[in-house]
């Protein structure tokens, strides 16, 4: 089918590497080669820029880019509205989360709609905010969940999810953790634990720090939820994070929590996608399922 030719297609060019899509699409390399060497024939122009470490798009294989992937989701849509009519949800959703929401809440959301839904293939990519609000907009993913100020505009639709509180941790034995509550004073010239610029949470941080005029006497960045809770654990200074990525360390007391007077943080986790998206039966019922989990929540 001439959907299976474009779809090596799409995937070659995304990798820029024919063995590297060979292995996505579970093909031999001369596999991927017939297909498009099939669809350079029939087109009657060359579609790839070939090189022995990596392949580009020419200017014909751009636009025939642009238009795989537009065919691409029609053929999907016509499938899913064809399953419906046996009832059945299947098919495919490209899934992209900040940090914080696809690494501590996604998986049980998932796991949850992957029991009701078996058929249904999920890919989930973990980035940074800016990552996945940029994915979302060169239509590499379904969906986005971010964290922090994600503004709608003519080509994004987004839609708030859930509130998120942020607080700020410090290693266990820190000055200020044997507080019972701690100024905001206090938090100046402390060295600091940050995400890397391009992070919800980072964004976040540096708001407060200059709506409070907190200037910290040395900052370390991480790339990672992850990397900024070993560190503050670690010992290596203080955070401002999501309440989600720290609940299990706080009730260990690996790390503690900083009580600021009169002072309660939180933030927004929206879903963003583009106003024009493509819908099928799978990714219809997962927002369904996920936004009425919210509500009841």
């Amino acid at each position: 089918m001439i959907t299976d030719a474009l779809k090596v297609f799409v995937t070659v060019a995304e990798q820029s590497h024919f063995s590297k899509a060979a292995e996505l699409l579970n093909l031999s390399q001369p596999g991927v080669s017939l297909h498009i060497k099939n669809l350079e024939n029939e087109l009657g122009a060359k579609l790839l820029h070939r090189s022995p470490k990596h392949v580009s798009l020419t200017e014909a294989g751009a636009i025939l880019y642009k238009h795989a992937k537009v065919i691409q989701a029609r053929y999907d849509e016509a499938r899913q509205e064809i399953q419906m009519l046996r009832d059945e949800v299947t098919g495919s959703i490209q899934i992209g989360a900040s940090f914080t929401i696809g690494e501590y809440i996604l998986p049980k959301k998932l796991a949850e709609f992957a029991a009701q839904y078996p058929q249904v293939n999920i890919q989930v990519t973990i980035g940074n905010t800016q990552e996945i609000l940029s994915a979302v907009r060169g239509n590499q993913l379904d969906i986005g969940f971010v964290e922090g100020e994600a503004q709608a505009s003519s080509d994004l639709d987004v839609i708030p999810y859930m509130k998120d509180e942020m607080i700020v941790v410090a290693p266990s034995g820190h000055p200020l953790s044997g507080s019972v509550v701690v100024e905001q004073n206090m938090l100046q010239d402390q060295v600091w634990v940050l995400r890397e610029l391009g992070s919800g949470t980072r964004a976040f941080s540096d708001h407060f720090m200059e709506q409070t005029a907190i200037r910290p006497k040395r900052s370390y960045v991480f790339t990672s939820s992850q990397g900024v809770k070993e560190a503050v654990a670690a010992g290596l200074g203080i955070a401002m994070v999501s309440r989600w990525i720290v609940h299990k360390e706080l009730a260990t007391g690996e790390v503690e929590e900083l009580r600021i007077r009169q002072l309660h943080l939180e933030r927004n986790f929206s879903i963003v996608r583009l106003n024009e998206y493509s819908h099928s039966m799978a990714l219809d019922v997962f927002l369904q399922k996920l936004l009425f989990v919210k509500k009841e929540g």
